[in-house]
């Protein structure tokens, strides 16, 4: 009953109070010394904070109840704080107790004085009590309760302003309650905005870094102040990894993931989907509960939906976001309506001064709640969107793991890897601006309800044109969309292409064949830059309807408003109104569109990622772990297989190819699926694959892999698996880094590894897939007696080794020979033979060879081994100085970037064009001028005076309107296609200013540089050059003008405004130089650290049979989420930094837009109305300008960079012309074939030791010379000099008298042929391969393929020699390239050949081919062959033997075998002498 009359006093008191306030506007409004009535400030104004906190106070206390931060120890702030609350409460209470006192004294006060203290007292109680219920749950700063007493505060002043000013009676006890009332909620207000320390039992006490978000002040995270000090250190110094905060709880992969996403994600739970299994998934560790969650209430037959999945996990905290957009979409339609007053108050001359400063006072409010408000919600949108990419990088991850191999053999490595890049990263990009979705729609409407209540129904013409401007605009979209694509795949095809050239550079510099080549590349670039151009005029047409579309709006709505009824006037109020309500649909109806295409492509995203996580997995339970009984049978599929492997038995597999042997040990991993009968595994397992799988790791972390190290175990398995001697040819011993997939390991190097991984692990059962195959014979017998064999290190272990090695079969236990995926025999060795059937039959053919093989080998016995150390020291050699050099280009950049130097603008400038980039510059300022000049006019027309209701000129105020508008929006058009054209020209200039120097450098640079940096200047910074500078200064400029602009504008109509002008320049500039600093050195940590989640996980799909065999998921899930986690704490601060800089810039913004409305207010006597409509409306503009000027000018500092780079490699060292005109040798030259060397040295670089050294020999025309020595003796550098690939130190060389350094480059390689060692091909047409310039007639052609034993191939083709080879002619045998490269001699036909002959990489059969063709074609021709095999040498001329760079001996090859020299000892070794 007592609450009931409480009500209806508040309801009687509300609405008299309401009254009393309008009725004696007199004394609240109109007057120049405002004042509140009493009665209103006792009632409506002291209740509103009680009222905010009341509501408030159930969501709070549940948010509370929900977060466990541990509790805070009670502090002095704490003490204080409470300790003001209670006082605040008492001093209420005794304005109760007085009126109460009051009525006992018979002076009956007024109902209010009686309720307004109670609720206030009850309200500092609770809030008192709240202070230490937030310290209890660990809140350090609350921003409940700083908004309840800043509120409280904000409703004080205006009775504590009363009651200086009115010296009327008053009670005086009344009074001194109420200063002290007053001061005691600043006291609050100053001591809330201080936070508390952090909780006890804090998360965040254990990190070493933590992120100071989390122990930051509500006002702090309000502005993200707590960013400041990070900006200040990246502005400072070049940030590095461990200045990177960690990651908030929330934000962790390992949360993420497990916590919900997992659960929800479409994995095979229904056991419609599922085999026989009801596992989720095959983790070690992880307990059954976790597969009950997953199968429990899913026995429909539905499909689990992803992105319901997605909508449970992240929809909750995205809607707070949402809910802080829909606030700011409400405020954003203040501001007009507050234009709308300010211009009423200017026209109103009688009006109070202080109306104009509250109207001021509250856009500045308005504008900055907009600004905190709009980036909270896009700190929520950001953090979502980051989320969603790591829940989604983790599910993927995951499921990779646990699917079938049939599963993965349907989308490719790359697919797979591209679902994690590419498709999670559209659903990050989607997310930042989903909001649009319902908000476009909403802004849209509310702002034709505010139009057509200033214009009417003329609102409709300006939307119909809206509505027009889409259709046009999805129409450039698509049209883009589709010369995108097309661009796309010339990129591709010219990248493709200078990978090949870079790869074989060598060889096009051997053959010259570069100008080819380079016209090929040039000719793809131009069809590139074809497609560039016309997007160019797809994009100024854009730009054009995107900066006309509000004029062209306002231009109908105006005109149709005035032509309608002539006594419809255009007034400021209106005109500036609606410009401003126009300005805000601009951005709702550009991004719609845009918005709606982006949800089409997440939506193919969302499928595909579906689909992916819909694949069967492997069933966990097809293979028993557990202890079996011995004896027991067990199947196994593959054709009704019954095979028992009794415990410590070495059993071998044999079989033709494909016969299923591979699939054998697959089934007992647990890799197939099985249909029937049962496997049964005892113990732990360890696998060796058939193609060995090496992380990129240390060698030692590769054998290791993740067991527990054992110095004197490790060092006994390295022995036993023959690593010892590969590791002291490796640079970095065992912590050599392995590049990915082995790179810098030989075939057999990388199979021991994959060995002694397998027998470091220790396990019960070996299932070795052909180990042997990879290594030499030698090394097998030494892995299968040391390791292997019945008595190596696995002895006494159950064994199962694949094997085609012959040789081994004797020593093993049992034998299983597989035909068809059957058994068809098995027993022991012996028994086999006896048994005489097909095994035995294979032995006896295969045997007789084995044994021949064997017999050689031992001859050689002592020179195989170091041959091959040699050989891996080279590839060791060459390889792993690239992989550290590639380490340096990733950080190398970092301090180059951090002061970009204007001549680096000025070098762009000039492959623009100087008098173009002054054109675009000119175009810019036009277009802003016609820009203003409309808006002027504008203002101007509003100013006209009414005529008997009507305004005069209306058509000609009309249609200079229009023109000037129209006039601006062709110029955009024109400057922003001049602009593109500008950009393309320097794109072309550039591009080929580096081709052109990449072709003349000379082939050291290229043994120097590794391929991956120079394609980089192809593919990304060209890309950068083509489609992301030219569109970056778009943006900066049209920014830059609109910021000049307004300020023009500001200052031409309140010159006042010019003295603000400095302080908020250097505010913005401050803010500018901090955040370009520090986002630009973020942008570089984040995407270093991207690209190892990708290769991580592109080598855990390839190796994921090895992972699963040691039961190894669990560490490799750690390993990825940490990887994600890493560049997640690249990304955090970024999306940080743009909403630090968002709320700064925004706040200089706003200051423009608070000291125009105050300039305005003050100058009211001599402005018009229209003037202040056009600065103000100008003013609300610019914040959005100001902040895209700071992020445009960081975008172009970071993209310029590409330039530098570019023009870095543009500038190398280049080799000598190709042409000398005046020097060009005779046609027929060489015609004698006769070579010399006087005096000849040569080193490979400045500063490295002679290779050659003083060389002087003469060869005769028609000479053929063997030329021999070990490795390292200076063979090949012999031939390179000839070519000048190496040029002379000291000395000569003369090919008929003629001086080779003198002539031009091209015309020695064209006139000496050349059959390299390792064949190269190019993709293309087979006739390509062998005539780039199209020299050659066809017969030419068929007739050089005849000699070379290829037309019967050739012919056999459909296509015959348009027949296209692939990338490095990989649909060739290795023989077939060789003889192309025979062929391309045939053809070219000089007098001088030289061979250098490949006998590892080609069978015995192609190399007789060879000779023979070499003895016939090439008998006049000198010929000059580095010999691998003496027997292919010995009926030659003579024999050059070298020896440590010199000539040791030459001579025919008798005499020098007779002679007993160097020459002798090699022919001796090799059987010949």
């Amino acid at each position: 009953m007592f609450l009931l009359r409480v009500w209806t006093f508040f309801c009687l008191s509300v609405n008299k109070c309401l009254f009393s306030f309008f009725q004696d506007a007199n004394l609240s409004i109109h007057t120049d010394n405002p004042d509140l009535t009493p009665c209103f400030q006792n009632t409506i104004l002291a209740w509103i904070p009680s009222i905010y906190l009341w509501t408030a106070l159930p969501f709070y206390l549940l948010y509370l109840k929900r977060s466990k931060r541990g509790y805070i120890v009670l502090s002095m702030l704490s003490r204080f704080k409470t300790l003001f609350g209670v006082l605040l409460w008492c001093v209420s209470w005794a304005d109760l107790f007085y009126s109460f006192h009051e009525l006992l004294q018979s002076r009956t006060p007024p109902p209010v004085y009686f309720v307004t203290p109670l609720v206030i007292g009850i309200t500092m109680l609770l809030a008192t009590l709240l202070i230490q219920y937030e310290r209890l749950r660990g809140v350090q700063s609350s921003g409940v309760l700083i908004i309840f007493w800043f509120l409280s505060v904000l409703c004080a002043v205006g009775p504590f302003r009363s009651k200086i000013v009115t010296t009327t009676e008053m009670c005086l006890f009344r009074s001194a309650t109420f200063y002290i009332y007053f001061v005691l909620l600043i006291i609050e207000l100053i001591l809330s905005c201080f936070k508390e320390k952090p909780p006890f039992f804090s998360p965040a006490s254990a990190d070493p870094n933590p992120s100071p978000e989390l122990t930051s002040g509500f006002l702090s995270r309000l502005t993200f102040w707590w960013f400041t000090s990070f900006a200040i250190r990246g502005y400072k110094k070049p940030l590095e990894d461990k200045d990177l905060w960690s990651l908030n709880e929330d934000d962790v992969s390992k949360n993420i993931v497990v916590s919900d996403c997992l659960v929800c994600s479409p994995r095979k739970e229904d056991v419609t989907y599922r085999k026989k299994s009801n596992h989720a998934l095959n983790h070690v560790g992880d307990g059954p509960e976790e597969a009950e969650v997953l199968i429990r209430g899913k026995r429909h037959n539905r499909k689990p939906s992803f992105l319901k999945a997605l909508l449970r996990t992240f929809g909750p905290y995205f809607l707070i976001g949402s809910f802080f957009k829909l606030i700011q979409d409400l405020l954003s339609f203040v501001n007009p309506q507050l234009l709308s007053v300010l211009i009423s108050f200017i026209k109103n001359k009688d009006a109070p001064t202080w109306w104009g400063f509250l109207i001021a006072a509250l856009m500045f409010t308005c504008t900055v709640l907009q600004t905190l408000i709009v980036h909270q919600h896009f700190q929520y949108c950001f953090v979502t969107g980051m989320r969603l990419r790591t829940g989604i990088t983790g599910v993927i991850y995951r499921k990779s793991l646990v699917i079938t191999n049939s599963a993965k053999r349907s989308s490719t490595v790359g697919e797979i890897v591209n679902l994690m890049s590419v498709d999670a990263q559209r659903f990050m990009d989607l997310v930042a601006f989903l909001n649009m979705l319902w908000s476009a729609p909403l802004q849209t409407c509310l702002a034709l309800y505010f139009l057509w209540q200033a214009l009417g129904p003329s609102v409709l013409a300006g939307v119909a044109v809206m509505v027009l401007l889409i259709p046009f605009n999805s129409a450039v979209a698509i049209k883009t969309r589709a010369f995108q694509v097309e661009q796309m795949q010339y990129k591709d095809s010219r990248i493709k292409l200078m990978n090949e050239i870079l790869g074989g550079i060598k060889v096009l510099k051997l053959y010259a064949w570069e100008p080819s080549f380079s016209e090929k590349v040039l000719e793809i670039r131009k069809n590139e830059l074809r497609v560039l151009k016309k997007s160019a005029y797809l994009n100024s047409l854009s730009n054009f309807a995107w900066t006309s579309s509000p004029f062209l709006v306002a231009l109908t709505t105006f005109a149709v408003y005035v032509l309608v009824d002539e006594r419809n006037t255009l007034d400021a109020e209106k005109a500036f109104v609606s410009l401003s309500l126009f300005n805000i649909l601009k951005f709702p109806l550009a991004m719609l569109p845009q918005l709606i295409s982006n949800i089409a492509q997440t939506s193919v995203s969302l499928k595909r990622i579906q689909q992916f996580l819909s694949h069967d997995e492997l069933d966990p339970n097809c293979v028993e772990r557990n202890v079996i009984a011995p004896g027991k049978e067990f199947a196994c599929f593959l054709h009704s297989i019954n095979l028992l492997v009794p415990s410590g038995a070495l059993v071998a597999v044999v079989g033709h190819v494909g016969c299923g042997k591979s699939s054998l040990l697959s089934a007992l991993l647990g890799e197939m699926e099985k249909l029937e009968g049962e496997v049964a595994v005892k113990g732990s397992v360890a696998y060796v694959p058939q193609q060995a799988w090496i992380q990129n790791a240390t060698l030692k972390d590769n054998i290791l892999f993740g067991q527990a190290p054992n110095e004197q175990k490790y060092q006994n398995i390295l022995e036993a698996c023959a690593l010892k001697a590969d590791l002291e040819v490796l640079p970095g011993g065992d912590h050599t880094e392995i590049g990915e997939k082995g790179i810098n390991l030989s075939g057999g190097q990388r199979q021991r590894v994959s060995l002694a991984r397998a027998v470091f692990s220790s396990s019960d059962i070996y299932l070795l897939d052909d180990p042997l195959s990879a290594v030499d014979s030698h090394v097998a017998k030494h892995i299968f007696d040391q390791v292997i064999g019945p008595d190596g290190v696995l002895k006494g272990k159950t064994r199962v080794l694949v094997t085609h090695g012959i040789g081994f079969l004797p020593q093993v236990d049992h034998i299983v020979v597989l035909a068809d995926g059957k058994i068809s025999e098995m027993g022991s060795y012996q028994e086999l033979l006896k048994q005489n059937k097909a095994f035995a039959e294979f032995l006896r053919n295969y045997a007789l060879d084995e044994n021949i093989e064997e017999d050689e080998l031992t001859t050689f016995k002592t020179k195989t081994p170091q041959n091959q150390y040699t050989a891996a020291h080279q590839s060791g050699r060459g390889v792993l100085p690239r992989h550290f050099c590639l380490v340096c280009e990733l950080y190398q950049p970092a301090l180059d970037i951090l002061q970009v130097k204007l001549t680096v603008f000025w070098q762009y400038m000039k492959a623009v064009s100087p008098v173009i980039s002054l054109i675009i510059c000119f175009l810019y300022c036009c277009q802003n001028a016609a820009a203003i000049g409309a808006n002027v006019w504008l203002s101007d027309w509003t100013n006209e005076p009414v005529i008997n209701g009507t305004q005069h000129n209306t058509s000609m105020r009309i249609g200079v309107y229009a023109a000037l508008g129209l006039l601006q929006g062709f110029i955009v058009f024109v400057s922003s296609f001049t602009l593109a054209m500008g950009g393309i020209n320097a794109a072309r200039k550039l591009h080929a200013a580096l081709l052109e120097n990449k072709f003349h450098t000379p082939q050291s640079f290229y043994d120097t540089t590794p391929t991956g940096r120079v394609i980089n200047r192809f593919s990304k910074d060209i890309f950068v050059i083509d489609e992301v500078i030219p569109p970056t200064i778009l943006m900066f400029l049209g920014t830059f003008f609109v910021s000049l602009s307004t300020m023009i504008v500001i200052i031409a109509s309140t010159p006042l405004f010019a003295v603000v002008i400095v302080p908020l320049a250097v505010l913005y500039f401050f803010v500018q130089r901090f955040y370009v600093a520090t986002s630009r050195q973020l942008k570089r940590l984040e995407s270093v650290s991207r690209s190892p989640i990708y290769s991580h996980f592109s080598e855990t799909i390839s190796g994921t049979s090895v992972i699963r065999a040691y039961q190894r998921e669990k560490s490799f899930i750690d390993i990825s989420d940490r990887k994600v986690d890493e560049n997640q704490k690249c990304y955090y601060p970024s999306i940080v930094s743009n909403r630090w800089l968002g709320i700064r810039v925004e706040f200089v913004g706003n200051c423009i837009v608070l000291f125009a409305a105050l300039f305005a207010v003050i100058g009211k006597s001599s402005l018009n109305a229209g003037l202040v409509g056009l600065s103000v409306s100008y003013a609300l503009q610019v914040t959005l300008a100001l902040n895209w000027m700071v992020r445009t000018t960081s975008d172009l500092e970071t993209n310029i960079v590409a330039v530098e780079r570019i023009k870095e490699y543009s500038e190398t060292e280049t080799e000598a012309p190709w042409i000398i005109e005046d020097k060009r040798p005779p046609a027929d030259w060489p015609s004698r074939g006769e070579l010399e060397f006087v005096n000849y040295s040569v080193r490979y670089r400045k500063g490295l030791d002679l290779v050659l050294k003083d060389l002087n020999l003469q060869v005769h025309g028609g000479e053929k010379i063997g030329i021999v020595g070990r490795t390292g003796a200076g063979k090949s550098s012999m031939t390179l000099c000839l070519f000048r690939i190496l040029e002379a130190a000291k000395g000569e060389i003369r090919i008929d008298g003629v001086r080779i350094s003198e002539i031009g480059l091209h015309d020695l390689r064209s006139r000496l042929t050349i059959i390299p060692q390792d064949p190269v091909l190019f993709s293309g047409t087979l006739r390509m391969n062998l005539d780039p310039f199209n020299k050659y007639s066809d017969e030419e052609v068929w007739k050089a393929l005849e000699l070379s034993h290829l037309k019967k191939f050739v012919s056999s083709q459909p296509s015959m020699l348009e027949f296209e080879c692939s990338e490095g002619g990989e649909n060739l045998s290795v023989g077939q390239r060789q003889l192309i490269c025979l062929a391309r001699a045939l053809l070219r036909k000089t007098r001088i050949l030289i061979l250098d002959e490949a006998t590892a990489a080609i069978d015995l059969e192609t190399d007789d081919l060879i000779q023979m063709t070499i003895r016939t074609q090439f008998e006049d021709c000198t010929v000059l062959t580095i010999a691998h095999r003496l027997n292919t040498i010995m009926d030659y001329t003579r024999i050059l033997v070298l020896d440590n760079g010199t000539i040791a001996e030459f001579d025919t090859p008798t005499n020098l075998i007779a002679s007993r020299g160097i020459f002798y000892g090699m022919a001796k070794d090799a059987g010949l002498a």
